[in-house]
């Protein structure tokens, strides 16, 4: 299944142009907002797999869509998840959890943005798979892990790296999570959609210039693996977001050093989830 927030209802997707209203649909027993999906999402799942075919279908509008989980109680996001990726950033590759931080909710917008460029700042690009928890999870096995997950989406990781790594010590949610630095979308992905969902190609491109592809088996920590280790020191929530890492080909891994401009377009994409798209301005435009 396919699960979309479009004009912040939830809409359950029949092609990339046409969907259901799932309040209607369910006749008000779900919905309209997608958000209190999740707190149900095992009854939700179970009504929508036994939903006959209906013709009462709306067109998709993409500037309408949100972020498939628009109310998040905690954005999770992992550093160094990559091998290459930690190479390029000057680390060692991490053998325990790697680095945990936030991007805080105020930057979290749906899939086809214009984001402002922080002035005197350097802005940078880092595709990564999202995962959406979708139900509470503490201290799970790896093994279990995939029973938590609602869904899979796609989420870029933007990070202003002055503001970032200056000071005593560096300011990771403060530099990544600037007014629309958290895009997630086009929409909610079910695992089972999937042949393998632990083995997904991604990638993005500036102006149609590749910059990042990989796969995410290269995830040194896989999704069952995060989850595993996150539930052991904090509850996972139903709606809650992990960004799972980056490859490598991030701007401040290069030689020499690349930064989005203003009026250059970053599209994202995974395998068998889609695109999302962002436009860059200058401050003050």
């Amino acid at each position: 299944m396919r699960i979309a927030n479009h004009n912040n209802r939830a809409v359950l997707l029949t092609s990339d142009e046409a969907a259901l209203d799932i309040h209607t649909a369910s006749e008000g027993r779900f919905g309209p907002e997608l958000a209190p999906l999740y707190n149900d999402w095992e009854a939700f799942t179970t009504w929508a797999e036994g939903l006959p075919g209906s013709d009462a279908h709306i067109t998709i509008d993409r500037s309408h869509l949100g972020s498939p989980s628009p109310a998040p109680r905690q954005i999770f996001a992992i550093g160094l998840n990559y091998s290459a990726h930690a190479k390029e950033s000057g680390f060692e590759e991490p053998d325990q959890l790697p680095p945990v931080f936030t991007k805080f909710v105020s930057a979290l917008t749906g899939p086809d943005t214009t984001v402002v460029l922080p002035e005197g700042g350097n802005t940078d690009w880092e595709v990564e798979l999202v995962a959406i928890i979708g139900k509470e999870a503490s201290n799970v096995s790896a093994a279990d892990a995939w029973e938590y997950v609602a869904g899979l989406s796609i989420g870029q990781d933007i990070s202003e790296r002055v503001s970032q790594l200056r000071g005593p010590a560096p300011q990771f949610g403060l530099g990544k999570s600037f007014p629309g630095f958290a895009p997630v979308g086009p929409w909610l992905v079910t695992p089972d959609e999937f042949s393998n969902p632990d083995d997904l190609e991604l990638g993005c491109s500036l102006d149609g210039e590749e910059l990042q592809k990989g796969r995410t088996s290269e995830l040194i920590f896989s999704i069952p693996a995060l989850i595993q280790g996150l539930s052991q020191t904090v509850t996972l929530l139903p709606g809650d977001i992990i960004f799972t890492g980056t490859p490598s080909g991030v701007g401040v891994g290069r030689t020499p050093q690349r930064f989005i401009q203003p009026g250059e377009t970053l599209i994202s994409r995974i395998e068998g989830i889609g695109e999302i798209t962002q436009t860059f301005v200058a401050a003050g435009k």
